[in-house]
């Protein structure tokens, strides 16, 4: 069985194991009272930090602040249409800007009023979240997932109370079986249980690695990105049919010469 026949067997089975599990477990009706208001730490981000790597809302180019806005406004109406708040961010190789885009969507979806966003940084392979944004953890996801620390330790208001950011300084040599573990498990249910009203972004390794296959089934959908010039045919060719076993929501285009907003989406 070639790799990506394993991956998607894989995928396969996680999707029929969480629909199972969700049927025997889901409530007719929410029982209980809500749980108590999270005390989180709240983390100052530089500006300077932020305008040397291109994150919002230190961005000066209207085009690409024009196409971040066109981006949210479109994502928001797909995940409104289908009453879904989950999503991860991939694309097919390192250097396509994933985890860049991944960000400044977190962001520009914060600023839309009434919304409110966790970003999660699960690229266990290259943990990239904390470096864009300039912060330094005491204690991150990698702490959370190994049981060194605690949900609410883990979790950081980012300059606004409508921004929320776990990011990770850990690599992970066998991510894909982090991914499928309890501990996400009881992650997810978390984040459930005390961000009911956010909207859940997870940036996840290229498709290159079964990181994004193991995970997909426990997410709404999933939005690729790609570059000009850098993203290849073949490549595309080659995840086909990996990408038709998800729900993708769109794709996002980097670097284009064809538009002057350097960025679109489909």
């Amino acid at each position: 069985m070639s790799v990506i026949e394993n991956a998607l067997s894989r995928s396969r089975e996680q999707r029929a194991a969480d629909d199972s599990a969700a049927r025997r477990t889901a409530p007719a009706q929410p029982s209980g009272p809500a749980p108590p208001p999270l005390q989180l730490p709240n983390l100052a981000l530089d500006p300077a930090v932020l305008e040397r790597n291109c994150v919002l809302p230190q961005v000066t180019d209207r085009s690409a602040l024009r196409a971040y806005k066109i981006l949210r406004t479109r994502l928001l109406q797909r995940l409104a249409a289908k009453n879904w708040r989950s999503l991860a961010v991939t694309s097919t190789k390192a250097g396509e800007g994933k985890t860049l885009t991944t960000i400044n969507l977190a962001v520009a979806l914060s600023q839309e009023p009434n919304t409110r966003v966790c970003l999660v940084d699960f690229d266990l392979q290259r943990p990239a979240v904390a470096t864009h944004l300039g912060i330094r953890l005491e204690r991150g996801l990698a702490e959370y997932l190994l049981g060194e620390a605690a949900f609410e330790q883990v979790i950081y208001e980012c300059g606004s109370p409508s921004l929320l950011v776990m990011a990770n300084n850990r690599v992970f040599d066998h991510s894909s079986e982090m991914l499928a573990s309890a501990r996400v498990q009881e992650l997810l249910r978390l984040i459930n249980t005390h961000l009911p009203n956010h909207l859940v972004i997870f940036d996840m390794p290229p498709l290159s690695s079964d990181d994004v296959l193991t995970f997909a089934p426990r997410v709404d959908g999933v939005l690729l990105v790609i570059a000009e010039g850098r993203t290849e045919r073949a490549a595309l060719e080659k995840y086909k049919e990996l990408l038709a076993e998800m729900n993708i929501l769109g794709v996002v285009l980097n670097h284009s010469a064809e538009r002057d907003d350097g960025l679109a989406y489909y």
